[in-house]
């Protein structure tokens, strides 16, 4: 098993990575790489195409051979993705021995967002170099291509899919419409409030 020390480097290296890349990542504890904020587009050609969602990461202790927990902020319409979510607010506050900054935590009420882990885990495998990008690169455009509805955090999101596709997708076009088209800033104060509106739907 990794050490502390080599599981910190790898939890490192893999967000290093993924800051590196072309996804937007906003570190929410800037003391450790463990905690952060990821922008994702939907994939093309999917009803979820044209929305942006604000997706929040936490790396265990003992990754890589624990999974990240993942959940969307802002909200979606998904047979695995659970409606009730514990989101967070991270303000910017001055520190009152010099003009540094730093970063404060307020828990939001709960709302949308977590991915069912059972589907992480399904593909995640730290013996085969399983790397923390590949959770935007490859798991989640296939979760929003491919739900399922038979292993469900959201029972009505299961149930519609199998009764009826076509209205499933409508629905998921709504929620892009209402929770998911607005622009994404990460860590910015305002984006954040906006994103936690959770009237529902007609």
């Amino acid at each position: 098993m990794l050490s502390m020390s080599k599981s910190t480097k790898r939890r490192e290296t893999d967000v290093m990575k993924l800051m590196m890349s072309d996804y937007e990542v906003f570190l929410t504890d800037e003391t450790k790489a463990s905690d952060l904020d990821v922008k994702f587009n939907g994939p093309k050609d999917t009803p979820y195409e044209g929305g942006s969602w604000k997706i929040h990461v936490t790396m265990p202790k003992d990754y890589p051979f624990k999974s990240p927990s993942i959940g969307f902020v802002n909200r979606i319409y998904h047979p695995n993705v659970d409606e009730m979510y514990c989101c967070f607010l991270y303000r910017k506050v001055p520190l009152p021995t010099n003009s540094c900054c730093t970063w404060q935590q307020t828990q939001l009420p709960p709302r949308s967002g977590s991915v069912c882990l059972d589907v992480i885990n399904q593909t995640w495998s730290p013996m085969f170099a399983t790397e923390l990008i590949n959770i935007f690169d490859l798991f989640i455009p296939q979760l929003l291509r491919y739900p399922n509805p038979t292993d469900p955090l959201n029972g009505e999101a299961a149930s519609l899919l199998m009764k009826d596709a076509e209205s499933f997708d409508e629905k998921v076009k709504e929620y892009v419409q209402k929770y998911a088209s607005q622009l994404i800033e990460m860590g910015n104060e305002a984006e954040d409030s906006e994103v936690s509106d959770m009237s529902d739907i007609e």
